[in-house]
């Protein structure tokens, strides 16, 4: 016997695909572009407290290869607490450049890293949103204030906004120039 829905399904899924898109835009964006939707943000927390002004925007360069900022520098003091934007696990604690670094892999596939933290966990520990790993130390250059934090994120080797993880931006696709 011939199915007569048959037809109908391929259909369907384009439609619900559709629907998802229309109605849900901004999960359907963030699944994309590997960013967790703005509903996630619960999962996710600002590495310092209170939370901290911006100085310096993310900014990468057309190519992997040219100069940019991967990452925010965001406003803090030496010495402060530094914590975690996710739970995960520390892939890295120690000096890059001679400067201070932590590196947390999130079981989403997002790497966050920190600079320049003096680290209070080591490598291989389990760590949960909003824990302290480290201390804050001046010296990021280009800060306009006493210390920055640089916050970095990545997926694979690509580079994205941390502020997604807070809904600190909302992102716009845009045709190319």
């Amino acid at each position: 016997m011939i199915d007569p829905l048959r037809r109908l399904r391929p259909r369907r899924s384009r439609l619900l695909v559709a629907l998802v898109v229309v109605a849900f835009p901004t999960m359907a964006l963030s699944t994309l572009v590997g960013i967790p939707p703005a509903g996630a943000r619960d999962d996710y927390r600002w590495p310092l407290e209170p939370r901290p002004a911006v100085e310096r925007a993310f900014a990468p360069g057309a190519h992997d290869w040219l100069p940019g900022h991967r990452g925010v520098d965001l406003a803090g003091s030496d010495g402060v607490p530094v914590r975690a934007v996710g739970a995960g696990t520390v892939v890295f604690a120690g000096q890059v450049g001679g400067k201070p670094v932590v590196s947390i892999e999130h079981g989403n596939g997002l790497r966050s890293t920190y600079e320049p933290v003096v680290a209070s966990v080591e490598r291989g520990r389990l760590v949960t949103a909003g824990q302290i790993v480290g201390v804050l130390r001046v010296g990021h250059e280009g800060c306009a204030v006493e210390a920055c934090l640089h916050l970095g994120l990545r997926r694979g080797q690509t580079y994205l906004d941390p502020l997604g993880l807070f809904g600190g931006r909302r992102i716009v696709l845009r045709p190319d120039p």
